[in-house]
């Protein structure tokens, strides 16, 4: 065994820092598991100035998407179809088998102006008679086959559809996804 004087100081200051390391792991590991739990923070003061906003939950989006792709298969129709919140980002979208391309952004356009207008976007080609300027709005399609979900009069979202053969037809598939919620 060597004696203390032909360790050199390194190793001296080594072995002395992982001692003064190890004292120090131990001590602070029996105070920190001997120290009480901190107290539970008080709850933060509500803000001022909030408005909730009633949306729909993704399993509803994606049941009234079922629902309107549903009703457009079962008359033999391919559509795409888009569920849009209340401010009217898209929460579902699903492209039928065979569906055009262009009616998987038509369909999100139609949802996107039947939440915005709170009305079925076949009343809203309407309205282009007396405001033909609405057509500008970014993000709109003024096109028969989008309709609202409401709650209490309110919408709270949007779904819209597209690739049928008609308009008409394109809306009562978002009909079918409106009422496939209450289901």
């Amino acid at each position: 065994m060597k004696s203390l004087q032909n360790v050199s100081v390194r190793a001296r200051v080594i072995t002395g820092s992982v001692a003064v390391a190890v004292a120090g792991a131990v001590t602070f590991g029996a105070v920190a598991a001997s120290a009480a739990p901190a107290p539970a923070a008080a709850p933060a003061p509500a803000a001022k100035g909030l408005v909730q906003v009633d949306r729909l939950s993704v399993d509803a989006a994606a049941k009234a998407a079922q629902a309107a792709l549903a009703a457009a298969r079962k008359d033999g129709q391919k559509v795409s179809v888009a569920v849009v919140d209340r401010d009217g980002n898209t929460v579902v979208t699903l492209r039928g088998d065979g569906a055009g391309p262009q009616s998987y952004e038509s369909a999100a356009r139609k949802a996107f102006t039947a939440v915005s207008w709170n009305a079925p976007t076949s009343e809203l080609v309407k309205r282009l008679q007396q405001t033909p300027n609405l057509k500008d709005i970014p993000g709109t399609l003024f096109l028969p086959g989008g309709a609202p979900v409401q709650d209490k009069g309110a919408p709270v979202a949007g779904i819209g559809v597209a690739g049928a053969p008609s308009g008409d037809l394109d809306e009562k598939y978002a009909k079918a996804g409106v009422a496939g919620l209450a289901d």
